[in-house]
């Protein structure tokens, strides 16, 4: 086909003109292929017409041509939108395998796009009537032959290189024709940011008509009136309306709230003029807070021309912390709505309501999601955090689309996901303006609309203050002490709260100002670094003493989020001093007393915080930048820390980085909630230590192949389940115990104290809960004030329940577990722990005493039971086990209990029959162990019992009202014969004899028992505490409930105070030596009664548990071992 003859074929009135889209795509596309000589679609893989992609709003669509890493083509009707024609396959471009050019063309003008990463985009147009020139012929054949002729000269980097220097020179001739003060730097500072964004803005079309370029490139202007030109549009772009007779929209943010346009000379003028000829589209929003901070930021200046961190090194901390672990919980989703979409049968019906309403919900989580920069600097890891997150956003959206739901109304994912903290107030405001920039530049790469109303996103929440700690202002005296939030920080950022220091986002010296003397950001300098002038302090201000920080210091607070990343300031334990200042160094030390050592590097305290915030504030995971050196010495310790209380589940342990222009050698370090796999320095592997190297890849045990032991069946049980408002007030419990009932029965009945996990983990609370077992209404009923409450209380909410039994029996709990009450037989005490915890600990409950839900029971009363549980074996083979609750290890009775092998002789089947011996020293073991015992006919016995005692009824004295204490004792039954012998599992002598069987549990219950009144102790100290006897119900000769333990009248304020923190959370997390001591006795003792005799504090946890995992399945293979 000659030119002249595609001309008049597809222009205007020749024959294939009034073709409609669909109709002239593919001829058109055919056609041109002919004349330009190059391959038809079909002719080779991958190149193809009317390929499947994802487009938003509707279940699929269509690009009309695809040719994989070239180009994507998208064909209209003669004088359609082709910007909107853009828009689609911006859309759908991840789904194509983002090709680096996007063709879009009405038959009339065919426009080429360049999307090749890294660099601006550029465009080429081609006319039909152009078509007969050679050159537009080559232009176009190079679409097939050579796509990556097109990439642009000049990458993204060069172009905000540029305009940061450009920037920067403007900002120093305003500076020095200034008054030299703080404050006029900042209005410079701010005046510059505000006039970037607006060459931005109208680069990407936010500002019609090229104003702003116009009215800096309007020579006739003088300086004052360009002034006022700018100070107006700036109005009218704070407040939206309009400029002249163009409508500007309202794009609020703070940005625009405070307006001094600075007095500008004709060099000041030409040099904007210079930037604005500059593509403001195309910076690179990764770098820009970066550069722009050197150059608008007096003190780093000299930074302008250094290196910079790559983004591809930032990734390498955003990934694993954020990016892996949502895209694996999309993954889930995703076979979630597929598994609905598949049962579906037409759209809208219930199943793709279903998969519609789980999409949703994870848009909701998506919304919901926050990343913390407690470091944030000008914003680099905030944007490609913000960036990753919407990445994932929209690739969900594509994904749900190809699923065959319709899309929702707008993404969820923006600036409001991401948090801040800086201390530089230049490099917080350009933090804010880098979030803002990215966001526009990823909804136009991506074929969104802008949003409007406002057009930017309040950023409140990136916070001008210090990371680490708070001072109030009384430390600092003179008149430099109430000098408020300056001009150049973003109204709406939150003041800081120490007095003026350097711009850093790491701890400030209190004593100094933002100057141009002293604005150095203090971060990874070591000695191999040039030196840094010392920081001067600004004569408006005195230094606060170390003794008034100690008093008014307090750790600075972190906003809640789902995950940390970030480059936190270094500086080396001398350099702190001479940098931060004595004072303000010995007040951080002191504040972080027993967490941080003295002596560490100014990084680990962001380790600890973040380490913290994951223990105390729900936080997932936290991926930070440190030195090397914090792989040992001090350092190390919050290392340590981490390790102990959450896992590194990714690291790179000496990685070269770029830091305010200087090469370092860095550790990137990821630690927290995360289901992937291990990698350190890119490699897999077992685990990684404190000191960042991969822990020997010894084998492990595999305790997926444990199962279920018979004989530890019918022991364990999880608390009852209330479903409804029956907790009481104590006050209102005792109450109740002094009121007859016309059945002459006590309430002690129906009234009980309560247990939830709270109170095991922390101090009781001393609430009391209504339980009417499995009576029936009429029954209930006769406990007359107990019942009327419940009728006023629990009777309401039941009936809001989807549960029918709710309704019906709306006066028990939804279960309540009679089965582990008649398990608890006559014994007086019951074993507790916590289903979900950080540290795994058992304790003794009084038998009185209700178990709600989150807390696991099992029905023994002996020590050496108790003290099994609290041995090391168990506990790590209950880690292994068990799931978790983000980092806190979750117990269950068939998962951790009910596979656990126990010691031989001294298991749950053997000590069954609940009977008991009490020792001389009062520790109690099991009673008759020495006799041959049938565990299992006594399990089924504890069943029939369980069920017997379930049907009780009023008329009976020992009613089936709430507690097992009216059950007696299960019998023991002579109708099994126990089964030989197994042979004896790696590192255990066989089944121990009848008297070794009783020796070893002695030998654990007075290690158990000793262990428990050493810790009883600590938690309750006689000088602080003291026993008051419970209330004596009404018909009762003496409380059947167990004391209470109360403060001592007269105890002083700070010893109340520190009687509160006495928890057994706080006592495992201090470990104390005399606890390790009393743990190890008691491993000692249990590793006797399993026959090992090699057995020491050093043995590896997997040697243990190989060893327990042999026991469990030879006891599987032969239920007598």
């Amino acid at each position: 086909m000659t030119p002249q003859t595609f001309i008049a074929k597809w222009g205007p009135g020749g024959p294939a003109f009034d073709l409609n889209e669909r109709q002239g795509a593919q001829p058109h596309f055919m056609d041109l292929c002919a004349l330009l000589g190059v391959p038809t679609p079909g002719s080779e893989g991958d190149y193809i017409f009317e390929q499947d992609t994802l487009v938003l709003g509707e279940a699929r669509g269509y690009a009309d041509v695809f040719k994989r890493d070239h180009f994507a083509w998208e064909n209209k009707a003669p004088g359609k939108n082709l910007d909107a024609a853009l828009k689609q396959l911006l859309t759908y471009s991840l789904a194509l395998s983002n090709p680096p050019l996007l063709v879009v063309c009405d038959r009339l003008t065919i426009r080429i796009h360049t999307q090749f990463n890294g660099h601006p985009s550029e465009v080429h147009t081609v006319l039909l009537q152009e078509l007969d020139q050679p050159e537009k012929q080559a232009l176009l054949r190079r679409l097939w032959t050579d796509p990556e002729s097109f990439r642009p000269k000049k990458t993204s980097r060069d172009i905000t290189e540029a305009a940061a220097k450009s920037f920067a020179l403007l900002a120093e001739g305003l500076r020095k024709r200034g008054a030299g003060t703080p404050e006029h730097a900042d209005e410079v500072a701010h005046f510059l940011t505000q006039c970037l964004f607006c060459f931005f803005a109208e680069d990407v079309g936010l500002l019609p008509g090229r104003m702003f370029e116009g009215l800096v490139n309007n020579k006739a202007l003088t300086s004052d009136k360009l002034a006022t030109g700018l100070n107006n549009l700036f109005t009218v772009m704070r407040d939206g309306g309009l400029y002249g007779n163009d409508d500007i929209p309202w794009f609020n943010g703070g940005l625009f709230k405070k307006i001094k346009v600075p007095k500008l000379t004709i060099m000041d003028m030409t040099e904007l003029r210079n930037a604005a000829a500059l593509n403001w589209s195309a910076i690179d929003v990764s770098i820009f807070g970066t550069l722009f901070e050197r150059g608008l930021d007096p003190s780093k200046r000299s930074q302008l021309g250094a290196h910079y961190t790559d983004p591809a090194t930032i990734m390498r901390i955003v990934e694993p912390v954020l990016s892996r672990p949502l895209l694996q919980k999309w993954e889930l989703v995703t076979q979630e709505i597929r598994g609905l979409v598949a049962k579906s049968t037409r759209k809208n019906d219930k199943h793709y309501n279903l998969a519609k309403a789980r999409f949703v919900l994870w848009l909701e989580d998506l919304k919901a999601y926050r990343v913390l920069d407690p470091a944030c600097g000008s914003g680099n890891f905030l944007f490609l955090g913000l960036k990753a997150l919407k990445d994932i956003e929209h690739r969900s959206h594509l994904d749900a689309a190809a699923l065959g739901l319709d899309r929702e109304a707008d993404l969820v994912t923006g600036p409001h996901n991401v948090l801040g903290i800086e201390l530089n107030e230049y490099a917080a405001e350009l933090a804010r303006v880098t979030v803002w920039i990215g966001e526009l530049q990823w909804r136009m790469a991506h074929g969104y609309d802008f949003k409007t109303n406002p057009v930017l996103e309040p950023l409140d929440h990136i916070e001008c203050r210090d990371a680490l700690i708070t001072v109030r202002p009384e430390l600092v005296e003179g008149p430099g002490a109430d000098s408020g939030v300056r001009v150049g920080q973003t109204p709406g950022a939150h003041e800081p709260s120490v007095p003026k220091s350097p711009p850093t986002s790491a701890p400030p010296a209190p004593l100094r100002d933002l100057s141009e003397e002293n604005g150095v950001r203090s971060e990874f300098r070591t000695a191999a670094l040039p030196e840094v002038k010392s920081v001067e302090r600004h004569s408006a201000l005195t230094p606060f003493s170390a003794a008034a920080g100690e008093r008014h210091a307090t750790e600075a607070t972190w906003p809640k989020a789902s995950v940390v990343i970030g480059n936190p300031p270094f500086l080396g334990d001398k350099k702190m001093r001479s940098e931060l200042g004595d004072d303000y160094t010995q007040t951080l030390r002191k504040t972080y007393e027993g967490r941080v050592p003295g002596g560490a590097d100014l990084v680990c305290y962001w380790f600890e915080k973040a380490r913290k915030a994951i223990e105390t504030n729900g936080l997932g995971a936290a991926g930070l930048v440190a030195t090397n050196s914090i792989r040992g010495g001090k350092n190390r310790a919050v290392l340590d820390a981490i390790a102990k209380t959450t896992r590194i589940y990714e690291a790179w342990s000496d990685e070269g980085w770029v830091n305010e222009g200087a090469a370092v050698r860095v550790s990137l370090v990821a630690f927290g909630h995360a289901s992937q796999a291990i990698r350190l320095d890119g490699h897999r592997c077992e685990a990684i230590n404190a000191n960042l190297t991969a822990r020997s890849a010894a084998v492990s045990a595999d305790v997926t192949t444990a199962v279920i032991l018979k004989e530890c069946s019918g022991a364990s049980f999880m608390g009852v389940t209330k479903s409804g408002p029956f907790d009481i007030s104590q006050e209102l419990a005792r109450s109740l115990l002094n009121s007859p009932n016309p059945n002459q029965r006590t309430n002690a009945d129906v009234l009980f104290p309560a247990i939830n996990g709270a109170d095991l983990a922390k101090r009781r609370s001393g609430d009391w809960i209504l339980n009417f077992g499995t009576l029936t209404e009429a029954d209930a009923s006769l406990y007359e004030r107990p019942f009327e409450f419940a009728k006023l209380h629990i009777y309401p909410i039941r009936l809001q329940s989807r549960t029918p039994k709710n309704h019906s029996v709306w006066w028990q709990f939804e279960r309540s577990r009679p089965e582990m009450f008649a398990a608890f037989g006559s014994q007086p005490r019951y074993i507790a722990t916590c289903l979900v915890a950080k540290h795994r600990f058992f304790v003794w409950q009084h038998r009185q005493v209700v178990p709600e839900n989150v807390v696991i029971v099992v029905a023994r009363a002996d020590d050496t039971t108790f003290g099994i549980l609290h041995s090391r074996f168990h506990e790590l083979w209950s880690l292994r086990m068990g799931t978790s609750l983000e980092d806190r290890p979750r117990y269950t009775p068939t998962t951790c209990f009910e596979t656990f092998p126990f010691p031989a002789g001294l298991t749950p089947a053997d000590t069954a029959h609940q009977r008991t011996e009490t020792l001389e020293d009062g520790a109690v073991i099991p009673a008759d162990i020495s006799l041959p015992n049938r565990p299992l006919a006594l399990v089924n016995s504890a069943r029939v019992a369980t069920k017997t005692v379930a049907i009780g009824t009023s008329s009976t004295t020992n009613q089936t009202a709430g507690a097992g204490r009216r059950t007696g004792a299960i019998s023991k039954s002579a109708a099994y014969e126990p089964p030989a012998s197994a042979p004896p599992p790696p590192g255990q002598r066989g089944e121990a004899k009848t008297g070794d069987v009783r020796a070893n549990a002695i030998a654990i219950a007075q290690a158990a028992k000793q262990l428990n009144k050493l810790r009883e102790e600590w938690l309750n100290p006689d000088v602080w505490t003291h026993k008051v006897k419970e209330v004596t119900p009404l018909g009762m000769d003496q409380s059947p409930y167990p004391d209470r333990i109360e403060p001592k009248p007269g105890i002083s304020e700070e010893d109340l105070k520190a009687l509160q923190k006495r928890t057994l959370t706080n006592l495992y997390n201090l470990r104390p030596s005399w606890l390790v001591m009393a743990h190890h006795q008691l491993d000692q003792a249990v590793a006797a009664a399993y026959g090992w005799t090699d057995y020491t504090a050093d043995m590896p946890d997997e040697e243990i548990l190989k060893r327990l995992l042999a026991l469990n399945l030879q006891r599987t293979a032969n239920p007598a071992s």
